[in-house]
């Protein structure tokens, strides 16, 4: 009986239905217009087409204004394509995955190992790495792909690196948007392998299904992550390097977490979390590594815990583009250059404590918003036609 499924994509519908019809009422100075490109792209998309899919990519991470509403409109229309798919049960969900760690643990040829294992068993394969962003250029300066030669000319794999651009959290802001993407692409299995610089970058968790610390024999104190960061979001933790004279270190290493990790409270009630031992570059243990991942997407999409993690990772991501977005505008406003430049002058001499000047140069925002008492042009994407977005005749007037 799937009544319950039809009622809730009736809901959403509604729900869709509203939203849009109350910005369709927010007429723009600036009509929106699909770009041909766009439309192109997103056709690309639904057939398979790398090319066009590093075409999206670039869309959800470009700072542009007008190129940021193209790509809200190309998400918005796959995803509900894909919502609609995801009803009639023709849609088989991907396998997210997340990779972190220090660096030098070697994530990078644990991917490209890892890849080829999956890519060999029938998988398609996409590989989004972040990597820190050069102070000059903005760029990538390590160049993942560069490090991934073979898995990088695999027909079934696709490797995006990305710079972090200075966000925290280990991933760039387009990361989430670019894991929807690869899945529209008709990808199995997303990989996200991000900065490695310290504890503190546990953001991929709560865009991926399992969570991989990789970390190696060589890297120092064992037991440094086990300061309640970045080993307690952990599904699984991945010892690296465990050949030559590493494996002695590796296996102490491994029990050394086993231990540690009873002392962490668990995740989930149907998962505890595991410690293995491989070697990338011997391949030893990487088979055996893919069946507990395996092992736990079948534990836990049977009991329904991974749609219940990502409505709530999909809530969190929504409160992020809140807080990104807000910056964003208020950065942009208009008549507050000087007000910002006095303000950080003042903070600067000691004058005014910093939460002072944060509360009068957002009052001011505000009080600047409220006289120009017009729709942004933010949300201009909005203006195309509700049954465009939705694939559905337009709501009777």
């Amino acid at each position: 009986n799937n009544t319950p499924t039809r009622v809730n994509g009736f809901m959403m519908l509604r729900a869709s239905r509203r939203i849009y019809d109350t910005l369709l009422c927010r007429r723009q100075m600036h009509e929106f217009r699909v770009l041909p490109k766009t439309r192109e792209i997103l056709a690309g998309i639904r057939e398979g087409n790398r090319a066009r899919l590093a075409e999206a990519i670039t869309l959800v991470e470009s700072k542009n204004l007008e190129k940021s509403h193209q790509a809200q409109w190309l998400l918005t229309k796959l995803l509900s394509q894909r919502s609609k798919e995801r009803q009639l049960g023709l849609l088989k969900p991907s396998f997210r995955i997340g990779l972190s760690g220090p660096p030098g643990a070697g994530k990078s040829t644990l991917i490209e190992t890892f890849g080829q294992l999956l890519t060999s068993k029938g998988f398609k394969v996409a590989v989004l790495a972040v990597d820190p962003s050069s102070a000059r250029t903005g760029g990538a300066i390590l160049g993942d792909k560069t490090r991934m030669i073979k898995l990088a000319t695999d027909p079934n794999a696709y490797i995006r690196p990305s710079p972090s651009s200075g966000t925290l959290g280990g991933v760039t802001r387009g990361t989430n948007e670019a894991i929807l993407l690869c899945e529209g692409t008709g990808y199995d299995i997303v990989l996200v392998e991000t900065v490695g610089v310290g504890q503190s970058e546990v953001a991929v968790s709560d865009m991926v299904d399992m969570f991989v610390l990789v970390l190696s024999p060589a890297g120092g104190d064992e037991l440094q992550g086990m300061k309640k960061g970045i080993v307690e979001m952990a599904d699984l933790i991945v010892i690296n390097k465990a050949d030559g004279d590493l494996l002695a270190p590796a296996i102490r290493m491994q029990t050394e977490y086993t231990s540690a990790l009873k002392l962490i409270r668990k995740k989930s009630n149907l998962w505890t979390p595991q410690v293995w031992r491989i070697s990338s570059t011997t391949k030893v243990g990487i088979e055996e590594m893919w069946s507990i991942m395996d092992n736990f997407w079948k534990t836990m999409e049977a009991s329904g815990d991974i749609q219940r993690v990502r409505q709530g990772q999909s809530k969190k991501w929504l409160w992020s583009h809140i807080n990104w977005e807000l910056v964003n505008r208020f950065r942009m406003q208009p008549g507050l250059d000087e007000q910002i430049a006095a303000m950080e002058k003042m903070v600067v001499a000691g004058s005014l404590p910093a939460g002072s000047a944060a509360e009068i140069l957002l009052d001011k925002f505000f009080a600047v918003r409220n006289t120009n008492a017009g729709p942004s042009r933010a949300s201009n994407f909005a203006t195309v036609e509700l049954n465009e977005l939705l694939d559905q005749p337009p709501t009777a007037r």
